[in-house]
């Protein structure tokens, strides 16, 4: 098996591309959820979770959702979403700098 490569985001990077890239969505909980889809209606976004959850996000990149993603304060996966072990081991290689990685920009 190889080792995950490790990814570097901007840290203030657009919320909504963020969350299509990775799929993932953390509870007030604690728990990470799998995204199904998300829907972007303007400044709002539909998300629909693979366990079946449907919320409003408002963007913001100082959001709780947003700040719990970049410091991965997360701590477990939804048994019911069935995240993919690569999926999370892909995460947890993820970084967040201020000054260097991809800005998720459209190409």
């Amino acid at each position: 098996m190889s080792k995950a490569k490790k990814k570097y985001y901007r840290k203030r990077v657009d919320f909504f591309r963020l969350l299509n890239k990775i799929k993932l969505w953390p509870s007030r909980s604690g728990v990470l959820h799998g995204i199904k889809s998300i829907e972007q209606k303007g400044p709002y976004a539909a998300i629909t979770t693979h366990c079946g959850h449907d919320f409003l996000v408002l963007t913001s990149k100082n959001s709780r959702a947003a700040r719990w993603l970049r410091n991965k304060w997360a701590y477990k996966a939804c048994r019911s979403c069935r995240i993919p072990d690569w999926k999370l081991e892909k995460y947890s290689k993820t970084f967040f700098a201020q000054h260097y990685g991809s800005q998720l920009n459209d190409e």
